[in-house]
């Protein structure tokens, strides 16, 4: 087994805000309704680049996507007339906001054919966030075939920052990764911890194995591989660093109506 590890230092999110923010989102979106396929916020705005396809909005099995060749088709209450798939399409599989909120996608890129599933806890005031990836070639055989789970426990990551920044980190990590593929499966695990001056400082594992008969051709593998894998694993990590740093620059500091107003233009703004 090769282990990988590589800790960075990152802008803290101010927890209350997240929540709010996240709260105004899902209240948006439980109080649009649907129009000739068209998904309207309460103020009447539609939501850019975002129609009902299929079946009853907000319900379970509705069908969102853009309008494959660009026409605004009316979605019938039973999904006569809609398509049956569409590109970039998601599947609403729950919606229950003050409990889980669920959607899940089929997609086909480069011949791959991806199913990703994204499953949301309490999401006005997000728990745990949940994904899975299962991928195969429907030409190819099991070298083909991959699949993926990863969940983060929110309210885990925020205890995990309460600690002192002295305190030895939590038994488990908040967030938690695993993939699998005949040849191997990887474990990454991202952990933070409260620096003095505000910051977050974010350690990030990555575990890779082969499997059953494989180990051995694994293990000379990564004996070669190890030093280019280990700085493309560091790179990607400083380059997600980089990322939050961007997003949060981006983040309004705003509160209350404010924030629900802006992220009702944001929904809406080409």
């Amino acid at each position: 087994m090769a282990r990988f590890e590589h800790t960075v230092t990152v802008a803290a999110l101010d927890r209350h805000w997240f929540e709010e923010a996240a709260g105004h989102a899902v209240d948006l979106f439980d109080a649009s309704r649907e129009q000739d396929g068209a998904i309207l916020l309460p103020d009447g705005r539609p939501i850019h680049g975002l129609r009902l396809l299929k079946g009853r909005h907000l319900q379970s099995g509705a069908l969102y996507g853009e309008d494959p060749g660009g026409k605004a088709g009316k979605a019938g209450k039973d999904g006569e007339g809609a398509p049956e798939t569409a590109p970039e399409a998601a599947v609403l599989r729950e919606w229950r906001p003050s409990r889980t909120v669920e959607v899940e996608s089929r997609v086909a890129e480069e011949g791959m054919s991806l199913r990703v599933g994204v499953r949301l806890r309490e999401p006005r005031t997000p728990k745990a966030l949940e994904v899975s990836l299962d991928g195969h070639n429907p030409e190819g055989g099991s070298l083909y075939r991959f699949s993926g789970r990863a969940k983060a426990d929110l309210h885990a990551w925020w205890a995990a920052l309460e600690r002192p920044s002295s305190a030895p980190p939590a038994a488990r990590a908040p967030v938690v990764g695993t993939a699998k593929h005949r040849l191997g499966r990887a474990r990454l695990t991202v952990t933070p911890h409260p620096a003095e001056d505000g910051t977050w400082r974010v350690s990030v594992v990555l575990s890779v194995r082969g499997r059953w008969l494989l180990r051995p051709v694994a293990a000379v593998g990564l004996l070669f591989a190890r030093r280019p894998v280990e700085r493309g694993f560091r790179e990607g990590v400083d380059s997600a660093a980089e990322e939050w740093a961007e997003l949060l620059a981006e983040l309004p500091s705003l509160h209350g109506e404010a924030l629900r107003a802006e992220i009702a233009d944001a929904l809406t703004t080409p």
